[in-house]
């Protein structure tokens, strides 16, 4: 629905008719646009999707604290058979999916940096 006349004619032809598709025909639009038409009580608005939690949610910590341990060295396939103690039973791509996740992040925070070049004298010889 493009204006608010609009919807205003699609409710007083359901209201006249009863019924979405008798309300589409005498409107010309789509019987689902006559269903959102009265969801809606104002033109615009629209709900909010609830947010759903993860599968993974039960051992984020739990991963978050082994690859903290390890310094981003831990793989997936050694994590698996804890978490599954733990609680977790998604797939196991899901599982790598969220430690891949978790390193990336460790990785971020915790950069080596630049290590700077140390040389003795006579150990290199540089021509330009």
């Amino acid at each position: 629905m493009k204006t608010e006349r609009e919807r205003m004619n699609i409710l007083a032809a359901f209201n006249e008719v009863g019924t979405f598709r008798g309300a589409a025909a005498m409107c010309g639009c789509d019987p689902k646009t006559v269903k959102r038409a009265l969801e809606h009580p104002v033109v615009g608005t629209s709900q909010k999707r609830a947010e759903r939690g993860h599968n993974y949610d039960l051992v984020r910590g739990l991963v978050a604290k082994k690859v903290t341990s390890t310094k981003a060295r831990v793989t997936a396939k050694r994590l698996l058979p804890e978490a599954r103690a733990a609680g977790y039973g998604g797939s196991a791509r899901n599982f790598r999916r969220l430690v891949a996740k978790a390193k990336r992040d460790w990785r971020a925070g915790n950069h080596r940096g630049r290590r700077p070049a140390v040389w003795a004298p006579g150990e290199y010889l540089v021509t330009g």
